[in-house]
């Protein structure tokens, strides 16, 4: 007997009882199921949640596997600065190798385990618990939750975020769909308020930094925001390519503008982000580095300011460094905790690049703000649609005041009624 009738068999087996749920997740997970309805209104479609969830993770897996090299490039090339060598990146030279791969599959693929494991089995505890469907939601906040932590992250840790991410960000609202933040920012924020010292400084994205610091052979991995927001931005050895290719550290998930770029392209072109959020985010976090490029200029802080070495980054580079790519691309999009209406999706995108570029600048403790105001736009992401639709509503009342009506009279004469509001 195959494994799709096996399944069959114990989802019929179970079926009214509390394990129903797990068994028709892992059922429908894998095979279509063996279901047809017979009456009612039929409608043709292959974008369900599940395809919509596999085509973000499509998106993602290029930046994964990128992620995975990154991490085992970036703690060699930290152990050869160490010795007073600095490494040149060459992507078939010492960047796509397997010595690279091991290293970083080593580090990088728990965290993807975990995140899944524990992601998953809350949503069927829940499921078998509430007595509804386990939902596909988490099969991309599984993917996002390792690529936009650093790279040593705890497994432990990551394991707690990940429950109270889930519980407290998704299914106390009720579950995939009724949640007002997004869930793998949840989990961020949580282990950045938890636990601070493993999400900043400069020893945490770079694999072992934080093992061997203190010793002879202590490595660094200071990120470019880090070292602006230290005003050693000309101890910096890496150049605008390595920006924007991502040869550079940071979270995982990260650091590869152009895989990022490409990935955002694949999921407008599948329709399943919104350009107008991309656009806006990215306008908004080019204003928001003009502004701190003219105050520069002005001459109205000078280079003994903290905050000189950010503000005076050019306004462009801001979108190659950090997180913000991935943030706008991958979690601002998303189409639960977003603006829903067009004309708010322009207004949330620019705040969030706005805000995002604000707190990099003002917060050197920890020079990155976008997870931060990607969830703070999520908290006023119904207030901006509500406005949005009152606006729209006023403006049909108006018109529909200011629209006149040519009904005919008994005697072939016309007269002139002003339309009256509902």
């Amino acid at each position: 007997m195959s494994l799709k009738s096996n399944l069959h068999n114990l989802k019929e087996k179970y079926k009214g009882k509390k394990m129903a749920p797990a068994f028709n997740a892992i059922h429908t997970f894998l095979y279509a199921p063996n279901e047809t309805t017979h009456s009612g209104s039929h409608v043709r479609v292959v974008d369900d949640l599940k395809r919509t969830m596999n085509t973000v993770i499509m998106a993602l897996v290029p930046v994964l596997l990128f992620g995975i090299f990154n991490a085992g490039y970036q703690h060699y090339a930290a152990v050869d600065a160490a010795n007073g060598v600095i490494r040149q990146a060459s992507i078939f030279g010492n960047f796509l190798t397997w010595e690279n791969f091991i290293m970083g599959a080593w580090t990088v693929l728990p965290l993807v385990i975990v995140s899944y494991a524990v992601g998953l089995a809350v949503e069927f505890l829940f499921a078998v618990i509430k007595g509804h469907e386990v939902e596909e939601g988490y099969l991309v906040t599984g993917m996002l939750v390792p690529l936009i932590v650093p790279i040593d992250t705890p497994l432990w840790m990551l394991a707690v975020a990940v429950v109270f991410g889930v519980v407290i960000g998704k299914e106390v609202f009720g579950g995939t769909g009724m949640n007002i933040l997004n869930p793998a920012l949840t989990i961020r924020a949580f282990l950045f308020f938890a636990y601070p010292t493993w999400m900043s400084g400069d020893k945490v994205w770079v694999h072992q930094a934080v093992d061997l610091a203190g010793g002879p052979d202590a490595i660094s991995g200071e990120t470019i925001l880090g070292y602006l927001a230290q005003g050693k931005g000309a101890e910096m050895s890496y150049s605008v390519a390595d920006m924007f290719f991502g040869f550079i550290p940071g979270s995982v998930g990260e650091t590869s503008t152009i895989l990022i770029l490409l990935g955002g392209l694949f999921l407008i072109f599948s329709k399943i982000a919104s350009w107008r959020i991309m656009v806006s985010a990215v306008a908004g976090a080019l204003v928001m580095g003009l502004i701190f490029n003219g105050v520069v200029d002005a001459g109205w802080i000078t280079e003994t300011s903290k905050f000189y070495g950010l503000m005076s980054f050019a306004f462009w580079q801001h979108l190659i460094v950090g997180g913000l790519a991935f943030g706008i691309v991958y979690m601002a999009t998303d189409p639960v905790t977003g603006a829903q209406t067009n004309r708010g999706k322009w207004v949330y995108g620019f705040f969030i690049g706005f805000i995002s570029v604000l707190i990099r600048v003002f917060n050197p403790a920890y020079p990155e703000g976008v997870f931060l105001a990607i969830l703070l736009m999520n908290v006023f992401a119904p207030t901006i649609d509500h406005y949005v639709i009152r606006g729209n509503i006023n403006r049909r009342l108006k018109r529909a005041k200011n629209a006149t009506i040519l009904p005919k009279d008994s005697e072939g004469k016309t007269q002139e009624l002003k339309a009256e509001t509902v």
